[in-house]
């Protein structure tokens, strides 16, 4: 019997051992400045990768294992890609020893004599100096992620490491729970799922480089499908929590407003079940008043969620600090951008220097614009039409910003899975060459790396909508 399953799936076991191999590359003989080998071996495990879901796609169990499988493999190795898991490390050993790390910058505190924090040079010099220099701008909760290996691997940064893959891994895997039962929900295909959590962006960027937007997709993921069924209290809970992780679902929040009236016909079955009574005589404006003090008590909720994770670390300091910490990245910091980089460049031909401090500044109102736009405009009928919105809006965002660093794909990565849009797929396999800036000293980007992997994605993007337009004029 073991001879004939053998048999029937020698080439999924063949493609599967292949992908293992390359991994395990990547993880243990990979150098970050090696940029052809990096793109190399990123290449083979994402065609091996789409071969194994298209042909084991009905075989759930199967690509479950090799998710498992791939993400072990990674379970000891050092992240080569990035250095912000030393940040992580030094933010969670302070908090169990007392200390706010939204108070002080490890600048300030490295100087201290009588610091007595395991191996905290090495953290020091492991993080560079940029995060040396500013205080954390990582959010409540990822901190307690941070507390915890702090408490459980005081003297290790190699058991802190493997906390966090174990973890990141438990989110993974959350997310295949939930993000299953959601396709199952909108009839769309299970296997779909796949293409985030047998990702080899996401195997790599969260498991491999301890990036904790997969805890954040998570708990957002977790937050739709609830919100789908109607379950709105947990829900709010469950992306307040996703908020306190990474900051960036916060823009979602809009999203909802017209969601709840255009859905109030499915929310009112549950009203009473949630203790709103209706009013019969008049059903349209019971659903009406009933869809606004529901989705008043979700922001709230929500929000009190996200306040009160802080509390723990709360001073008007540390307020002032964070946001500071924030507004960095839109000011200060530019990597891997599309329209920003356009506009830059316009700026040096007419003012002469890099005019970042006054983009920073604009870019991020007119994201703000377009998420009300699409807030007021956009049809929500139902849950599948506020998945594409936040689709598109998170999209956008990315578009505009002035840094894009790969692991930011996540959020707009899962939710392509719940729509027909594969644009984020492309997004995904041409991300990775923003990590030629890596294999120089200068960390000098190659724009025309960055031009083709923008090309490419926003080129399939517009192809995929005039494709929905021809479907729609000929329906």
């Amino acid at each position: 019997m073991s001879l004939k399953i053998l048999k029937l799936y020698k080439f999924p076991i063949l493609l599967s051992l292949s992908c293992i191999a390359f991994y395990f590359s990547f993880a243990y003989a990979l150098e970050r400045s090696d940029f052809f080998k990096l793109i190399g071996i990123y290449a083979a495990v994402f065609y091996l990768s789409f071969k194994l879901i298209q042909m084991q796609k009905h075989n759930f169990w199967f690509l479950a294992g090799l998710a498992l499988a791939f993400r072990l493999v990674f379970i000891l190795a050092i992240p080569m890609l990035s250095q912000d898991y030393f940040r992580f490390i030094w933010d969670g050993r302070f908090i169990t020893s007392g200390i706010n790390p939204y108070e002080f910058v490890p600048d300030q505190l490295i100087q201290d004599p009588n610091l007595n924090i395991s191996q905290a040079l090495e953290l020091f010099n492991g993080m560079g100096s940029l995060s040396a220099g500013h205080y954390s701008n990582y959010a409540a909760f990822n901190q307690l992620i941070f507390a915890i290996a702090g408490w459980l691997s005081a003297k290790s940064i190699l058991g802190a490491v493997i906390i966090f893959r174990i973890i990141i891994i438990l989110a993974d895997f959350g997310t295949l729970f939930f993000g299953r039962k959601l396709l199952k929900s909108l009839g769309l295909p299970e296997h779909q799922i796949f293409w985030y959590i047998l990702n080899p962006f996401i195997i790599i960027e969260m498991t491999g480089n301890l990036h904790f937007e997969a805890v954040m997709v998570f708990f957002l993921v977790l937050s739709i499908y609830l919100l789908h069924k109607a379950k709105w209290f947990v829900s709010a809970i469950s992306l307040g929590l996703s908020i306190s992780i990474k900051l960036l679902p916060l823009m979602l929040l809009p999203l909802l407003f017209k969601y709840y009236f255009k859905s109030s016909t499915t929310l009112s079955q549950t009203s009473l079940k949630n203790g709103f009574d209706s009013d019969t005589s008049h059903p349209e404006r019971s659903r009406r008043i009933d869809g606004i003090w529901k989705l008043i008590l979700y922001y709230l909720i929500c929000l009190a969620t996200v306040l009160v994770s802080f509390l723990p670390f709360y001073s008007a300091e540390v307020v002032s600090n964070f946001l500071a910490s924030i507004g960095l990245w839109f000011g200060k910091f530019e990597f891997n951008a599309s329209v920003y980089y356009i506009i830059r460049w316009i700026g040096f031909q007419v003012k002469g220097y890099n005019i970042i401090e006054t983009v920073g500044k604009i870019l991020p109102l007119i994201t703000v614009l377009v998420i009300f736009g699409f807030t007021f405009f956009r049809k929500y009928q139902n849950t599948q039409q506020l998945i594409k919105n936040m689709l598109f809006a998170v999209s956008i965002y990315l578009l505009l910003s002035t840094t894009v660093h790969p692991w930011y794909l996540a959020i707009p990565l899962i939710l392509s899975i719940f729509t027909h849009y594969k644009y984020m797929i492309v997004w995904s396999a041409t991300v990775m060459l923003s990590y030629f800036a890596y294999s120089n000293t200068e960390y000098q980007e190659n724009y025309w790396l960055i031009t083709m992997e923008y090309l490419l994605v926003i080129g399939y993007f517009l192809y995929e909508i005039t494709e929905d337009r021809k479907k729609t004029v000929s329906a």
